[in-house]
């Protein structure tokens, strides 16, 4: 037998088990089912009514209870005993691109690997990315990226008088305000960001996706092996209730 196959069939009899246990609990809390009367009847004199004889049979007995319990308890005793014994000599290496990154790793580690390496991939892929609309360059001294400067206008709105009739003896002159933008300085603009450029967050996704393959893939391997039965749930129920 191999170890996948003993961590296939563990969940099962760990089912089965918790099921059986659950109901021989119940069962022993049911006076009724274990108790069991006979009785007859005797008249005082022979001319006395007759009554037949009453019986009830004891339905469970708590003694079958107790071996039956431990014959279900010893297989799931030795499918956990024979996976937790071969995961002590359940190992293989890591391997990205040919090169072992890390040598006769347990089973059960790769396993824990295996998750957390889940929750890093959705880590990287969440990580923000520089907007790609702008053109961004490294800025060594101040360690962020930086965009080229921008320069823009800055204007002002000044009123002007519009005169729309001249005044006269009779009539004020017609006069209308309006406003006209006027340049009175510039603004150079530079944009700053702690963001990722898009290619590194793809390679960092590229190598997590290479590692989760490569630890899955020793997982498998390590799960292949052959396992030893082991027979130790006998000698633990023969302690308990022999």
């Amino acid at each position: 037998m191999k170890l996948n196959q003993v961590i296939a069939i563990e969940k099962g009899t760990k089912s089965r088990s918790l099921q059986d246990l659950t109901e021989a609990h119940h069962t022993l809390q049911k006076p009724a089912l274990l108790a069991g009367i006979a009785r007859t009847y005797r008249p005082k004199d022979e001319e006395g009514e007759q009554f037949p004889p009453e019986s009830t049979r004891v339905q469970v007995k708590a003694e079958d209870v107790i071996r039956k319990t431990s014959e279900v308890l010893t297989k799931l005793f030795d499918v956990v005993a024979t996976k937790d014994w071969a995961n002590c000599s359940a190992k293989a290496d890591v391997t990205v691109d040919g090169t072992v990154l890390l040598s006769q790793v347990p089973a059960t580690y790769l396993l824990f690997l295996e998750k957390q390496l889940v929750d890093l991939h959705t880590f990287i892929k969440k990580l923000p990315v520089l907007d790609a609309s702008e053109t961004w360059t490294f800025d060594p001294s101040a360690d962020y990226w930086a965009t080229e400067p921008m320069q823009t206008i800055k204007t002002k709105k000044i009123p002007r008088n519009h005169v729309k009739a001249e005044a006269t003896e009779k009539h004020p002159a017609q006069v209308e305000v309006y406003y006209e933008d006027v340049v009175v300085g510039t603004w150079r603009t530079t944009k700053f960001s702690g963001a990722l450029p898009a290619n590194r967050v793809n390679e960092l996704l590229n190598r997590i996706e290479k590692l989760q393959e490569a630890v899955k893939f020793a997982r498998e391997e390590a799960n292949n092996m052959e396992v030893t039965e082991q027979k130790v749930g006998a000698k633990v129920f023969q302690y308990l209730f022999g």
